[in-house]
Formats: C-alpha cells, sequence, structure tokens
C-alpha cells in the first residue's frame, strides 16, 4: 500500500486520492455513497458496521444472488469490520482506527457517537488532522433531534409540491436524490478540508444535512421564493421559465424537446418545416415564448404529428436540437453503451455503475467488489492492533472475502 501523506505523487495508475485512509461510520445511502466516492479515487475505506449490518443489506429485492442491488450500488471499493460500538473493546477498536484515519465519516444522530468515545473533540483531540465529516437529516442544531430520510426531506423541503401534474398529488422523485446530493455535497466539503489541513496541518469539522443540501439542489425553484416571491408549483413535466422544455407528442410517441436559446429555437422551427414561427411576434424570445406557450404548443405539435419520435430524434438531433425519447432505466444504460460511455465496471465479479468522471494521468478503481459482512474485520483487528504506522491494513480480494 502507498504510505499515507506521501510527498510523492501517485503514479497515473492510482487514484488521486490515494494513500488517504477513510474510516467510514455511516450506513444507508448519503454516506456510503460519499465513501465509496472517495474509494474509487483511491482512498482506502474502512466501512464499519453493526453486528447485523449495513441496513441496506436487507433491503431487498432486487437481488443478486443473495444480496441487495441497494447495498451493491454504493459499497465497492471497501473492506469491512462488524463492531458491536457497547462492547468496550470493539470500542477501543473503532477509536484506535479513528486515531489512524485522515477521514472520519459518519451519519448518527449529531452527538450520538460521544457515548462512544467518537465524537469530533475525542476524534481530533486524538488526531488533530482528521477531517470529521458529519451527515445528518437536518443539522445539529434545532433539527438534531430528526430523523433524516430522503422521502421526508424531499416533502418538507418542497420538492413534493413541485413534482407532479398540477391537478394530481404531490410526487416524490424516482430516486432519494437529496441523499446522493447530500453524499456528493460531503466529498466536495472533504476534499476541501484536507486542502486547507495540506497549508494548516490541522483537521476541521466538516457537516452536512439533507435539508440544507434540498434547498440548494432546488436552485432556481428556491431561488423563485428567496428572490422573486413567488412560490412555484407543480407543472408536470413543464418547465417555470423555458419552452419548448418538455415532452411532446410526435406522430408515434413522446420526444423530449428542448429550445434553451432564441437560435435553438429558430433551429427547432426550421427543422420542423415551420421557419416563419420564429419569427411570430409572439414567440420571438424566451419570455415571451413562455407567456405564449398555449399558441405555440399546437404549432409545434402538429409538426411533430408528420414523423414517429425516433424519426425526429435523429433529424433534429443532426441539427443540433437537445432532444431525446423517453427511456426506461435499460434504455437509458443501453444508450451510454452505444456513446462508448462504458457505464458498467466490474467490481470483483459484481457488476455496479461506473463512476461518472474520468482522468487524463489518474485512474479510477474498482479494485474490491462491495464486500461481505466482516469479511476483513480479522485483518483490520490485526492492523490495528500492530504499533502505528503510516500504511493501511494488508488485505486483499484473495484472503478473507474469498
Amino acid at each position: 500500500m502507498r504510505p499515507q501523506n506521501s510527498d510523492s505523487p501517485p503514479s497515473p495508475s492510482e487514484g488521486p486520492l490515494s494513500g488517504l485512509l477513510v474510516a467510514d461510520f455511516s450506513r444507508v445511502l448519503a454516506g456510503p455513497y460519499a465513501t465509496m466516492l472517495l474509494a474509487d479515487l483511491g482512498a482506502e475505506v474502512v466501512k464499519v458496521e453493526s453486528p447485523a449490518g449495513d441496513d441496506t443489506r436487507h433491503w431487498v429485492p432486487p437481488l443478486r444472488e443473495d444480496q441487495g442491488t441497494y447495498y451493491l450500488a454504493i459499497n465497492r471499493n471497501k473492506r469491512s469490520i462488524s463492531l458491536d460500538l457497547r462492547d468496550p473493546e470493539d470500542q477501543q477498536v473503532a477509536q484506535e482506527l479513528a486515531r489512524r484515519a485522515d477521514v472520519f465519516i459518519h451519519n448518527f444522530k449529531p452527538g450520538g457517537l460521544a457515548k462512544y468515545g467518537l465524537s469530533y473533540e475525542d476524534v481530533s483531540a486524538a488526531n488533530p488532522g482528521s477531517v470529521y465529516c458529519s451527515i445528518s437529516g437536518f443539522g445539529s442544531d434545532g433539527g438534531a433531534h430528526l430523523p433524516g430520510y430522503d422521502l421526508l426531506v424531499q416533502a418538507v423541503s418542497g420538492l413534493m409540491s413541485l413534482t407532479g401534474s398540477p391537478d394530481g398529488p404531490p410526487y416524490r422523485a424516482g430516486i432519494s436524490v437529496f441523499d446522493v446530493m447530500t453524499g456528493l455535497h460531503s466529498v466536495i466539503g472533504i476534499q476541501a478540508a484536507l486542502r486547507q489541513r495540506e497549508r494548516t496541518g490541522r483537521g476541521q469539522h466538516v457537516e452536512t444535512n439533507l435539508l440544507s443540501t434540498a434547498l440548494s439542489t432546488l436552485v432556481n425553484q428556491t431561488s423563485a421564493y428567496v428572490a422573486g416571491d413567488v412560490v412555484p408549483g407543480r407543472m408536470g413535466n413543464a418547465h417555470l421559465s423555458l419552452f419548448p422544455y418538455e415532452p411532446l407528442a410526435t406522430g408515434d410517441g413522446d420526444l423530449i424537446v428542448i429550445a434553451g436559446n432564441d437560435g435553438q429555437f429558430r433551429k427547432l422551427a426550421e427543422a420542423l418545416g415551420i421557419g416563419e414561427v420564429a419569427d411570430d411576434p409572439r414567440f420571438t424570445s424566451v419570455g415571451l415564448r413562455n407567456e405564449n406557450r398555449e399558441e405555440l404548443r399546437p404549432l409545434l405539435l402538429e409538426a411533430l404529428a408528420t414523423r414517429s419520435a425516433d424519426e425526429w430524434f435523429a433529424v433534429l438531433s443532426d441539427v443540433g436540437i437537445p432532444c431525446g425519447p423517453i427511456n426506461d432505466v435499460r434504455g437509458g444504460i443501453e444508450l451510454a453503451d452505444r456513446l462508448g460511455l462504458e457505464p458498467v465496471a466490474m467490481a470483483g465479479d459484481i457488476p455496479t455503475v461506473r463512476n461518472p468522471i474520468r482522468f487524463s494521468d489518474a485512474t479510477v478503481r474498482y479494485d474490491l467488489a462491495p464486500p461481505r459482512l466482516d469479511a476483513d474485520g480479522d485483518d483490520v483487528r490485526r492492523w490495528l492492533a500492530e504499533p502505528s504506522s503510516d500504511t493501511s491494513p494488508d488485505t486483499s480480494q484473495d484472503g478473507p472475502r474469498a
């Protein structure tokens, strides 16, 4: 293993975060997604689980053999150790791991780790260089007592009030979008704190929470209220500020059609054979097209009805109009594959979705399959029992995981 805090740059075959040790005390989605990204980029991640295991191990179906695909989605490139933090010996193991780690990350309720000697104050006292990341649902002040679940935050943040038909009920997004975005923000915060540590030699406490992430992620919708005193509502697949920017019916199926500026709209009108519409005083600017969308929509639909969605996809794409079919997940993976994006990467013997980052002078790794519970427990315990060193635990896929 490459030494931590080495002054030599990683070779192109190593990830940019090679040499970092991450103590991962998180579970479910936001934290594990963050630590998987760190692991993909080369960090050594030790996943600490209770004897019952991460909750997502048991969130089934779907299954791959006897493992939940939810768990498999967010836990590659990690090593698992099972610790009962109520047990004094296991507490000592956890504390020693925290003492050696560059990064400590958890999503216990605020204050929940203090009784195990793993609060920020405890960890930073033993390891002043540690970057300690806490993920919560509603922050560490007035919302500290509230449990954080993505669906709950989708509801209270306002997202569900924006999702669905105008005359229908609110809907959740099809994924746990704020868990994922909180994981991403956590990685950004961790990397920024590590960069600052290079200058100061000190770690610090990085805090993220689902609600703050949600309000930031709602971008133009929250800005409509805080900057414009407008409370947006459900518009189905329509966009508050753009038209066309939604599915439109063709002669055979719907097609997403987007004209984000005046130039794109003119190209669209010409490709549809109704170039004169671009010069109609009602439609010459983004604001006017928005204001008069109910007059413009039937003109577009009449033209689109002359060909199928597949035909229009080819025609409009050729002239640079953003458009596309509404795929299922299989279709999305197949499209990425046709475009040469290689969306599936094997982590051990488990197919996983490729990390979306590519580097010109480094690699994203897919060395380890998502670990079985406590697959590396013996090796990690042996390593932590040795005198402190600058290397990560020496484990391998053909060791205890086999």
